[in-house]
This record gives C-alpha cells, structure tokens and sequence, in this order.
C-alpha cells in the first residue's frame, strides 16, 4: 500500500524508510515555476534545489539516500484546512493576493495549480514528513516548507498551505506519546498562521523571535506567542544571540516539549530585501548551531523546516 508520505508505508506511523538514509527530506518536484514571473516576488524558489546541490558537492549526501516525499492528498489538507479555503484556491484572484503577485490574477488557474500549489504541496508533505523522520532518527530537516503565514482557513505572505499545523496536528494523532511541542519561529517574519491556529493551547508552546516593523503586524495572533521577542530593524549578530539564548533559556523553563518545530528562515541576513535585519552568514549559523544544540543536549528530536531567505546566499 502506498502512503501519500513515502512509497514505502506500515500500519503504524504511515512510513518505513532505511535508517541508511540521511535525515533529509527533499523531492524536484519542491521546485516553483512562474515562466518569469516568479520574478516580480523575492522569494527565492530555488533555495532547496541550491541546498541540495552544495549538500551533495560536499559528499553528504547523493541521489538516493534522502527521504522524497510524494503529493499531499486533498483529504490529509482537510484535517486542518476549511474546505471552504481549500476551493478558494481554484480561483487565481486569491493565489495573486497569497503570492503577492498581482499579474497572477490573469493567469489561468490550472496553470497555477501545476506550476505553484502543486509544488507548495509536495512541499507540505514533506513537512510532515519531516517530523515523522525526526522523531525516528532525532533530527530532520526538509528543505522546504515552513509557510508560518497561512492558517486552516487563510493564506498569505506567499503561504497557501499551514504545514506546521498540519506537521503537529498528524504527529500528534500518530504518535501518542508526543503531548507536547514547542515551535520556536526565527524566521525574520511574524508566524501569524501557526498562532491563529494554536491560540489557546497549552500544548503547542510558541517561541517566536521577528522584526515587529514588518510584515504581518497581527496584533491578534501575536496572543498566541508564549515567548515574543519583538526585533528592531538593523539587528546585528551580538545582540540578536543575545536575545536568542534568553528566550530559549525562559521557554524551556516554562514547557518541557517532545518534539521542537525549528522555522529557520535565513530571511534575517544583511541586505535581505523583506528581513530588513542585518545578521551575517556566521550569525545564522551560530543560530542554528545553538537550536540543535540545545535540542540534542536535552535529547528532543527537532525537524527544521526552510521557511524564508529571499537571497541567493541563503541557500549556502
């Protein structure tokens, strides 16, 4: 029987893959294509493919030992999403607004089906998936996803499908024993759709570090963060760690979580054209190595979603 995770399954947690494989979840079929127009945006469609590339120039990893995951089904989408919002993107009006790419509204939407929600659901798979391996091997990191603007019943800020809600939602359903997980969003951008989805709920446990000058500005879901640290623009590296082990130090004294959604947007580099904060290359990597570490310290799998970066030098 074949999942819509892997194409390999089991009647336990909807997959069996070799342990040989490499925690890393990537398919081509993650990759956008606009004919051009995906110019007129910032983001960067390419930074998995790039990502995979300098991974397999360094020997890490080759053609067949990471995990590829297959097409999200309508029906695992409707376990979070509305289906109400789940017809409205069959009209090209609404994929223009998600994408911020007003020449969209033209376009016919079963291109826009192939050529962008087909690849943000690939995308959102592997997501899921993603948390199913780090649960198994302790770590996993897919090399897209993280679209933290879009909720069950609303997309934006290039988000049209909530892969960290739908990620909780059928880990928590598979697996038990995880009753708790902690979201810890460094993405440069305010996580308003994972927020308006776990308002209220003490079990998901919200970290979430942002530029407050920018994009989205919701004031509403910002209820939802358990630890907010609000950024001025032009952050540098000193301080921003500075802030960072702060927050992580409270939030792990407050909830004790079984697993840690890490939304790693490099969107905070220098000259990120949306980011608007100033960290160099060596910042984001001190960021991430302080995460993982203190992830494997305390011995809670962690699966690393992409999120934004919107400079070709963010995929290195």
């Amino acid at each position: 029987k074949m999942s819509d995770l892997e194409e390999e399954s089991d009647s336990n947690n909807g997959f069996t893959t070799p342990r040989s494989k490499v925690p890393i979840i990537y398919t081509r079929q993650y990759g956008i294509r606009f004919c051009g127009l995906q110019k007129l945006h910032p983001f960067d469609v390419c930074k998995g493919r790039r990502i995979l590339q300098y991974l397999k120039s360094a020997e890490f990893i080759n053609d067949d030992n990471f995990h590829k995951p297959l097409e999200i089904s309508k029906e695992k989408l409707l376990q979070v999403h509305t289906r109400r919002y789940i017809k409205s993107l069959k009209w090209s009006v609404n994929i223009a607004r998600i994408t911020e790419i007003p020449l969209l509204f033209f376009v016919p939407n079963g291109f826009l089906q192939k050529a962008y929600l087909r690849p943000m659901r690939f995308q959102t798979n592997g997501s899921i998936l993603a948390g199913k391996v780090a649960l198994r091997d302790g770590w996993a990191i897919n090399l897209g996803g993280g679209f933290h603007h879009c909720c069950a019943n609303a997309g934006g800020g290039f988000c049209s499908y909530a892969d960290i809600t739908l990620l909780i939602t059928v880990v928590r359903r598979d697996y038990p024993s995880i009753a708790n997980i902690m979201i810890v969003d460094l993405d440069a951008h305010q996580g308003n759709g994972h927020e308006r989805d776990f308002m209220n709920r003490s079990d998901v446990y919200i970290l979430d570090m942002y530029n407050a000058y920018i994009y989205p500005r919701d004031h509403e879901a910002k209820l939802a963060i358990k630890c907010a640290v609000e950024l001025k623009p032009k952050t540098k590296d000193s301080l921003y760690i500075k802030h960072l082990k702060r927050s992580l130090e409270k939030s792990f004294s407050e909830f004790q979580p079984d697993l840690i959604v890490y939304n790693a947007g490099t969107d905070i580099l220098e000259n990120d054209p949306l980011g608007l904060l100033s960290i160099t290359p060596e910042g984001v990597i001190e960021r991430d190595e302080i995460v993982f570490s203190l992830a494997r310290s305390k011995q809670i799998p962690i699966v690393m979603l992409l999120s934004g970066g919107y400079l070709p030098v963010s995929s290195r």
